[in-house]
């Protein structure tokens, strides 16, 4: 629900008015506890205003990469 949220109203709000604005009410503090896991799982910003935006775009990322070759591939095994 708060991930759905921050999305859609991207950049609009400080944390105590997310929290506010919430469609369901929640306890302040399991609301700040999962703003500290959106936050360091680099899921969520807060810019130089306080206001927090959605920065967690995977299927965009993958569509615009151009460098697939970069990345990690499981390693093969040795044919004995």
């Amino acid at each position: 629900m708060v991930e759905r949220f921050i999305r859609k109203h991207d950049g609009e709000f400080r944390k105590k008015e997310l929290w506010e604005k919430l469609p369901k009410k929640m306890m302040y503090q399991t609301y700040d506890f999962l703003m500290n896991y959106l936050l360091y799982s680099n899921k969520i910003s807060i810019d130089a205003e306080r206001k927090i935006g959605w920065v967690f775009y995977p299927k965009k990322v993958k569509q615009d990469l151009k460098y697939e070759h970069l990345f990690w591939e499981k390693p093969r095994r040795a044919k004995v």
